[in-house]
């Protein structure tokens, strides 16, 4: 099996159908998930957790979008969408991107980022964003060749001052909601890039501060931040000429008002 075929498994199996048991086929034991900043697993603790998540939604549906095969890699940008259990059934769509490694049998590592503070928005206000249309055949994605050249520029590009200078489409951006640059960048930690042909996929972690774009913090403008950020770009002419980027907006959101009430009460 490749490990192409284990992450439709992880889509279609375990998520959509939300079936446990197949995880002891598809992930390793060591199988750990890091998102938004946060470390879960080993296999025996990312499964419960997850299962407590897909409880809030008991319909889920994950819906891929694309898939960047680098053989050794695979990134996949999807959305979930269902109705959530505690919220009255008030439905919404929210993006994320995730990169998969392998030990050769099973999945053994995943990094990704998912757009809860989208998903936040449509909960709080009962109005719903449309899912955007699924890729023709996700699953059958051939392996692409890497590209060192093109990583070069997209980790030159993520070590800049602000993602908004090239024509890459950030979170809920694609559904009509503001552009925002949210941090100035001073610093990135690689968790993990790679290409397959023109396309680049990563996960990363910048430092810098605070800009704008998260709501009620006007007043931490400069405040020192770290952003957790996956996304999928196309390099042509080496330059970035589109893509996708999910920012993880409400850990931060929530750290800077952490940090600003801690400074408050001290």
């Amino acid at each position: 099996m490749t490990l192409l075929q284990l992450v439709r498994r992880w889509s279609v199996d375990w998520l959509n159908g939300q079936h446990p048991e197949v995880c002891d086929d598809i992930l390793g034991p060591e199988y750990t998930l890091l998102i938004g900043g946060f470390r879960l697993g080993p296999r025996v603790e990312y499964v419960p957790a997850t299962m407590a998540q897909l409880a809030r939604y008991p319909g889920l549906v994950v819906t891929a979008h694309q898939v960047v095969n680098g053989g050794d890699l695979v990134a996949v940008a999807f959305s979930e969408h269902g109705a959530s259990a505690r919220l009255e059934g008030r439905a919404a769509v929210w993006s994320g991107i995730a990169v998969f490694g392998w030990d050769g049998a099973r999945l053994t590592r995943c990094f990704a980022e998912e757009d809860y503070y989208g998903r936040r928005r449509q909960l709080d206000s009962g109005s719903c964003d449309l899912v955007d249309r699924p890729a023709a055949a996700p699953w059958d994605t051939p392996v692409g060749r890497p590209d060192p050249t093109a990583e070069a520029v997209v980790r030159a590009w993520l070590a800049g001052p602000d993602l908004r200078s090239l024509p890459v489409v950030c979170d809920d951006e694609g559904v009509g909601q503001p552009a925002s640059r949210v941090l100035e960048v001073e610093s990135c930690r690689e968790d993990v890039l790679f290409s397959a042909g023109d396309q680049v996929a990563f996960h990363v972690a910048q430092s810098g501060r605070y800009v704008d774009g998260l709501d009620g913090l006007d007043d931490l403008v400069g405040a020192p931040a770290i952003l957790e950020l996956s996304g999928i770009v196309t390099v042509r002419d080496g330059r970035v000429v589109g893509g996708r980027v999910i920012r993880d907006r409400l850990s931060l959101a929530r750290t800077l008002r952490s940090a600003a009430e801690a400074t408050a009460g001290a």
